[in-house]
């Protein structure tokens, strides 16, 4: 390292390389899981980059490259025990939320569609007429209004009476 810090790339490379092993050496000795040994490789050898003018010549190198490897372990047992608690697995959180490209999904929603459709061809006509107009086609108020000669109070009284009525029969009330 005194040769390195004095300007001997030679020197500089052999010593990354050769510091390898015993970072992963204090990793493992930390616990550090061996899909994460490469991560604190990595950040242990950057970290001497930027701090290798502390060290003193005088002193052990493996003591202060052991010293610096056992911070960066923490740091990333840290960090990935962070993401691990974040991160969900549970198998009733998966089957929720299914996949959008799911083929079931997909005939679940086209099946759930249909039932929607029948429930509204069930309405009296100023109810569904509503629905058709404000829901499904998302006209305004006005553009319901005009389009079905009707008074936006009545369409909005019809709208709202149907999705009563609708939200009471597809929860399988009468």
């Amino acid at each position: 390292m005194a040769a390195a810090q004095a300007g001997d790339q030679r020197a500089y490379s052999r010593l990354l390389s050769d510091s390898v092993a015993l970072i992963r050496a204090v990793a493992r000795r930390q616990g550090v899981a061996l899909d994460a040994l490469d991560d604190v490789v990595q950040e242990t050898l950057l970290t001497v980059h930027r701090v290798r003018h502390t060290f003193d010549p005088a002193r052990s190198f493996d003591a202060w490259l052991s010293a610096i490897a056992s911070r960066r372990a923490i740091d990333v047992l840290r960090s990935h025990g962070r993401r691990d608690r974040r991160e969900v697995h549970d198998e009733l959180a998966y089957e929720m939320h299914a996949d959008r490209d799911d083929a079931s999904a997909d005939t679940e929603r086209k099946q759930e569609a249909t039932r929607l459709r029948a429930a509204i061809d069930t309405l009296p006509p100023g109810q569904r007429e509503a629905v058709e107009q404000l829901g499904l086609k998302e006209r305004s108020l006005a553009e319901a209004a005009e389009s079905t000669g009707r008074k936006t109070g009545a369409l909005k009284v019809n709208l709202h009476r149907a999705l009563k009525t609708l939200r009471d029969r597809l929860n399988g009330e009468p």
